[in-house]
């Protein structure tokens, strides 16, 4: 028998005991999606009408690599906790809640290391 009361087991740690964690990964995403973002729309704006050889050669640079990788690593993570809460709140049966938690971590990955091999195959120039 437990003679703690329910708001003492729960204390300071939510309903699953990291909700404050996830909260603030969304939010560390979230502002680092900005800057990323601005820089993958500057790299499409500036490759707009160029030949295939000189956008091979604009993304063939490391400093464009890394920050391509950044920001596929850092959308891909803010997508994949996204949607976890969507699911997390939404979806009441516990079975189907589990597969699509799944399937969502199993997508966002795929997602990541498709998008990273596409990156990594054009900075290398394979």
């Amino acid at each position: 028998m437990d003679l703690r009361t329910p708001l003492s087991k729960v204390r300071g740690h939510g309903s699953a005991g990291d909700g404050t964690h996830h909260w603030w990964l969304q939010r560390v995403t979230a502002i680092a999606n900005i800057p990323l973002v601005i820089f993958f729309v500057f790299i499409v704006v500036l490759n707009i009408g160029k030949t295939h050889a000189e956008v091979a050669a604009c993304l063939g640079s490391p400093m464009v690599v890394i920050g391509l990788l950044l920001a596929v690593l850092s959308i891909t993570w803010h997508m994949r906790l996204g949607m976890q809460v969507v699911i997390e709140d939404y979806v009441h049966a516990e079975g189907t809640k589990i597969a699509m938690l799944l399937a969502n971590t199993f997508f966002c990955t795929v997602l990541a290391v498709a998008c990273g091999y596409s990156i990594l195959k054009l900075g290398f120039g394979v």
